[in-house]
This record gives structure tokens, C-alpha cells and sequence, in this order.
């Protein structure tokens, strides 16, 4: 009997679950259903799966359903992913395409990111706006907050261990922003006093944040949705990470990639979607401070790669050439 696959959960899941659903749509059946639960729309980054997908309100969805077996995949039930043998993408391949061991990471690693005209002319657009408003020649995007963190009486919260302390962001904004347009990726509204130097756009979705991260210089973020993005578009990052394993959740085979890994040795794996265990939480919940020499090797890490800001130098080489007639 043909399948239809249920997949669910947040975005990031979302994303991992393309390459895996492509392979299958090319090899196994074109004809696949696809229902989205959540984010339906980064399934249109994805040409190959454009007519396959239906979002779980579909009209009439029953009879698009009638003759399938419907399959829902959970990567975080699976024994080699809870045992740090298999990342996402990989999981989400192993359960769709019937693989009893993780494929390589060449083999499912990128799907064929689609992005369309409307959204990369606002990524060109935003990261233009940045570069001039901030005076710098260059655009990070800083994505610092997962999808767990709250603010709370004045503070940010995350008791998943995944998001970065709110000082730590304060300090990392400011210090970048001495040679870089930081464009902040989030929902919340970093409480702050005074200003940090980066543009904190609203009413984005994640679409146009994949053309944003795409036509930026560099992506900076924790455990979230922004790094898949970066991955996806194949942008140089930096991935901050605490209580969750990069094994498990971001892209250590990626050269592209830098991982900081604040959690190595001092986490325990959170077993999400299996069971609740509060003592897990607490254990990892402070894992993301990081030390001001930590966050000076990141800022050195990244002028490593793109250098200095010129804007300056680049508009008085230009007064400079002038041919007179400006």
C-alpha cells in the first residue's frame, strides 16, 4: 500500500525532514502524500516536493488519504538517535527509506533549497537597509534565542538549556558590532538598556529569513531553526550549543561550520518525546553561559573570516576616484 507521511513538530524538524522525503518522492514513490502539521510553508523550499505536500487542513484531506497507509516518523524515538549515531536528516532517512543504518552525511546532507524572487528581493533588500543604517560593509545574522525561551519579569528564560544567556547576547551583539551589521533573527524583544548596534527586524517569516541568511555574510545562532537555514543555503556559521548533542542536532561534518560546544561532558540527554525527567532540565538549563574569553575567541574567530568592516574605506576610495563630476 502506498504511504502518506505525517511530520510534525517545530521548524527545524521541518527542514530535516526534506532530504529524507525527496529521496523517497525520486526512488520509492513520486507520488507520495505529505502532510505538514506545522510550517508548512518551508516545504515549498523544496521543488522536488511541491506537489506532494498538503497542509493537515487540507479540504477533503480524507479522500487524498483513503487508500494510504499513514506513517507518522520520530526521529527522537529512534534508538540511534538517542544514542548520538545519527543526526536529524539522518533519523528522518533511516525511518522513511527503511534504512537500518545511518547513511553517510554526503548522501542526505542538502536538500535543493528553493527560494523565490519575492523572497530573495527582500533578503537583498533588508541586508542593504542593514549595511547602510549600520555603516558596515558586511551583515551577521544572530539568531540567540530557541523556540523555548520566554521573557519573564525583565529576563529570558529557557529551561530547554538551548538558548544563550541574556548578557552573553548583549556583550556578543555589541562586540560584533564594532565591525558588522548584526541583524538579530527572533520573536522576543532582547530587554536591553541602551542600544547594541544591530538592526531587530519583526514580522518575518521563515522564508524570508532563508533569503536573508542567504544573501548575509554570516550566521551566528544557538539550537534553532536559523542554523538549518544556514546549512541548507550553505552559509559559514557559528552554532553555540549546550544541553542538546551537535551529533544529534547540527552539522559537526560541515566545514563551513563552527560548533561551540558548551555542553560536551556536562550535559545529559533530554529524551524528548519519550519521557520527562526535571532533573534532566536542571542539569542542563545553565549550560549556555559562557566565560568573556570565550565569547573574545568567537568575535576573533569571525573577523578571522571576513575581516574588518571597510565600509569607511570603501566610501573615501570613492570620493577619492571621483572624476569630478559627482
Amino acid at each position: 500500500m502506498k504511504k502518506a507521511f505525517f511530520i510534525n513538530g517545530g521548524a527545524g524538524r521541518v527542514l530535516c525532514a526534506i532530504p529524507a522525503l525527496e529521496y523517497y518522492a525520486k526512488n520509492i514513490d513520486k507520488d507520495v502524500v505529505i502532510i505538514v502539521e506545522g510550517w508548512y510553508e518551508l516545504m515549498l523550499m523544496s521543488k522536488t516536493l511541491s506537489s506532494n505536500i498538503y497542509p493537515n487542513t487540507h479540504k477533503d484531506l480524507m479522500k487524498v488519504l483513503k487508500n494510504r497507509e499513514i506513517i507518522t516518523p520520530e526521529p527522537y524515538r529512534l534508538n540511534a538517535y538517542f544514542n548520538q549515531k545519527c543526526n536529524l536528516i539522518q533519523a528522518f532517512d533511516m525511518l522513511i527509506n527503511y534504512k537500518t543504518v545511518p547513511r553517510k552525511i554526503p548522501d542526505t546532507k542538502h536538500f535543493n533549497t528553493f527560494i523565490s524572487k519575492s523572497d530573495t528581493l527582500f533578503g537583498k533588500d533588508l541586508v542593504y537597509q542593514a549595511k547602510n543604517a549600520l555603516q558596515k560593509d558586511k551583515v551577521i545574522i544572530f539568531q540567540p534565542l530557541g523556540s523555548g525561551a520566554e521573557l519573564k519579569n525583565g529576563t529570558i528564560i529557557d529551561e530547554s538549556g538551548r538558548s544563550i544567556e541574556l548578557e552573553d547576547i548583549i556583550t556578543l551583539t555589541r562586540k560584533l558590532a564594532e565591525n558588522y551589521a548584526i541583524i538579530i533573527m527572533g520573536t522576543i524583544d532582547i530587554p536591553v538598556d541602551g542600544p547594541m548596534g544591530a538592526m531587530v527586524p519583526s514580522n518575518i517569516n521563515l522564508l524570508q529569513w532563508s533569503s536573508v541568511i542567504n544573501e548575509a555574510d554570516y550566521f551566528i545562532g544557538c539550537d534553532s531553526v536559523g542554523q538549518h537555514l544556514a546549512n541548507a543555503v550553505k552559509k559559514p556559521s557559528t552554532v553555540i550549543i549546550g544541553s542538546t548533542f551537535p551529533e544529534n542536532i547540527s552539522y559537526p561534518e560541515n566545514k563551513e561550520f563552527k560548533i561551540i560546544d558548551k555542553g560536551a561532558e556536562k550535559r545529559i540527554y533530554s529524551p524528548i518525546r519519550i519521557t520527562s525527567d526535571l532533573t534532566i532540565e536542571r542539569n542542563n538549563e545553565s549550560l549556555m553561559k559562557m566565560e568573556e574569553i570565550e565569547i573574545d575567541n568567537i568575535v576573533t574567530d569571525i573577523k578571522n573570516k571576513l575581516g574588518k568592516n571597510n565600509f569607511i574605506i570603501m566610501q573615501e576610495n570613492q570620493q577619492q576616484s571621483c572624476c569630478g563630476n559627482c
